[in-house]
């Protein structure tokens, strides 16, 4: 007899409490949105933004920290980059982290022509090139 009347008083006033147990969890995922998933799409969409308007002419930085010219924009996911005089590599788009200048603007039909003539400018000669040890002491031509 005293069991069941035990059981009916413990079934009443639930529902309130299952809400004030989920409200901080739902205040722990509104916080997570707006500091962690929001800026973190902002980022991907500034980046793939970035990576659309790369174009020939523009000095990237790669993933690798390799800086270079890029000097053709081979497809959708390909761009071929000169690293120094003479030394050109494909690399995928999705690599480039940052465009460190933007280039010339696009010329026209006759792009694809100019497209092998090397965009950095040349060394200097022997004969201007000082060391780096003579430039610290002061050991260099003058």
């Amino acid at each position: 007899m005293f069991i069941s009347q035990a059981w009916a008083q413990g079934a009443g006033g639930g529902g309130g409490d299952f809400l004030v147990q989920l409200f901080p969890l739902i205040l722990i995922f509104v916080v997570f949105y707006f500091l962690l998933i929001r800026p973190q799409q902002a980022k991907v969409r500034a980046q793939r933004e970035m990576l659309a308007g790369v174009k020939r002419g523009d000095r990237v930085v790669t993933g690798g920290g390799i800086i270079g010219l890029v000097t053709k924009v081979i497809s959708d996911n390909e761009v071929q980059v000169e690293l120094a005089e003479g030394v050109r590599v494909r690399i995928i788009k999705q690599t480039i982290t940052d465009i460190v200048a933007r280039g010339e603007s696009v010329r026209g039909p006759k792009e694809s022509e100019e497209d092998d003539k090397p965009l950095l400018p040349p060394p200097a000669p022997a004969s201007e090139r000082k060391s780096l040890l003579g430039s610290l002491f002061g050991g260099g031509k003058k």
